[in-house]
């Protein structure tokens, strides 16, 4: 690694000793931007590096809350406010009990360039708590939320930082916080995206994220003469990317067979089609239930999660992969065992699912890897459309705002391969994502002066 990026990697070792997650995000990201930092004395000089490992601003407060047993429980919140360069703050807000500040931040860092890429005027932030709707009552739910939002809303607004939905915050849990702002702030302002339709949201926010993977997935596949028809797909998670993953695949002739969940996994030889998918949309967005019951029904088989074993859903013999679960569940036996099955393409849906080493295995191996940064923005750029909405007071129509992710999804990939073929090399995406994202938002910063 080059001094000057191996000097900046060297400083957040030393200040945030125990971030493992954010580490491993800024690593990957400087081993990308160590290919043409000779290229760039004015990074050097204005410190930007320096400047973008460390957030704007960190807020972390207490989020005391009643249960339905009339206990008081409290809760740790976040708000990363990681880069405003570009654009106020965006990124969502995840409530599940791994939330951590290391967690936050490595999600803040990786959606500022991810805003970047999406050709918006967005900077980059990431939210959340604890708490864990999993078993919770919808009273308990929106206590919880209003107590968040009453915190939250002194640092957010439509100009400053507008959070959106994440693990564990959906549309119930968007009306709730949505619902505590206007209450507090007395105006109806498009402070939060992932809305309802019927009180300023977009539609397509709830699919895009999914439906984002694959158009860049496809876009990556045509330059290589290839595509989803009769293609056999392997999709980890079962919640709103992976369900929507699973309908745009459907939709353009390939079959999945997977789907997973904390608890284990099924498999489904003969594919989810649009019925099971219906089935499984209403079982974790309506029931909130395990993936187990779709086993039942359909009486395919459901093999339980070891976490100390390398994941089987990752051995078994597909076309195409598409993790869309949480981060580093992609390891290094996965990657060989992804390898070994004749995986042709890796789309990442959720954040950094692939370990570095893993992600050597691979590339090395021949692999096309869409990395997260690019093929999970189709969630952002679906926020930021709606932001536009908002602010129009508009309502698109849905084939017109599918339309548009579509083209910014090309866009992306456009971006990124050349990029890729101009710093680095052909086809290494994870290179052109960082690479690409990058130049943008240190351009901004240095036109800025030294904020």
């Amino acid at each position: 690694m080059h001094s000057q990026t191996e000097q900046v990697y060297q400083q957040v070792l030393s200040r945030d000793p125990n971030e493992r997650e954010f580490q491993q995000a800024v690593y990957t990201f400087l081993l990308s931007i160590d290919k043409i930092i000779d290229e760039l004395p004015e990074v050097t000089y204005h410190r930007v590096l320096e400047r973008m490992v460390e957030p704007e601003r960190v807020v972390m407060f207490r989020v005391p809350w009643m249960d339905d047993e009339g206990k008081c429980q409290v809760n740790r919140g976040f708000r990363v406010q990681m880069s405003s360069a570009i654009g106020p703050y965006k990124g969502g807000l995840r409530l599940h009990p791994s939330v951590n500040l290391s967690i936050m931040k490595f999600l803040a860092f990786e959606q500022v360039f991810k805003n970047s890429l999406t050709g918006l005027p967005m900077g980059g932030g990431k939210g959340g708590s604890d708490f864990n709707p999993k078993g919770k009552s919808d009273n308990e739910v929106m206590r919880f939320c209003q107590s968040f939002m009453t915190e939250l809303c002194r640092h957010i607004g439509p100009d400053t930082d507008v959070p959106a939905g994440d693990i564990g915050v959906g549309a119930r849990e968007i009306g709730y916080l949505y619902g505590q702002y206007k209450r507090i702030k007395n105006e109806f302002a498009g402070v939060l995206t992932g809305k309802g339709i019927e009180y300023g949201g977009s539609f397509i926010r709830p699919e895009a994220t999914g439906y984002g993977l694959v158009y860049l997935s496809e876009a990556i596949l045509r330059d290589k003469k290839m595509d989803f028809n009769g293609a056999t797909c392997l999709v980890s998670g079962s919640g709103n990317v992976a369900q929507f993953t699973v309908e745009k695949i459907n939709a353009l002739g390939g079959k999945v067979i997977t789907l997973s969940d904390s608890s284990g996994m099924i498999i489904d030889e003969a594919g989810i089609d649009s019925e099971k998918l219906s089935f499984v949309k209403t079982l974790k967005n309506v029931k909130r239930g395990r993936i187990k019951e779709y086993a039942e029904k359909y009486g395919v088989p459901y093999i339980e999660r070891n976490n100390s074993e390398p994941n089987p859903l990752w051995n078994i013999k597909a076309d195409y992969a598409f993790p869309c679960a949480t981060q580093n569940e992609i390891l290094k036996e996965d990657a060989l065992n992804l390898v070994k099955n004749g995986i042709k393409l890796v789309g990442e849906g959720a954040n950094m699912p692939c370990s570095i080493e893993s992600e050597e295995i691979l590339t090395s191996s021949g692999v096309l890897l869409a990395p997260a940064k690019a093929a999970n923005a189709g969630g952002v750029a679906v926020s930021g459309l709606e932001m536009s909405q908002n602010s129009q007071r508009l309502r698109w129509t849905p084939e017109k705002v599918d339309q548009e992710l579509k083209g910014i999804m090309n866009n992306i990939y456009k971006n990124i391969s050349e990029a890729a073929e101009t710093y680095s090399k052909k086809d290494n995406f994870i290179d052109g994502a960082n690479i690409a994202g990058f130049m943008k938002v240190s351009r901004a910063m240095i036109a800025q002066g030294y904020v």
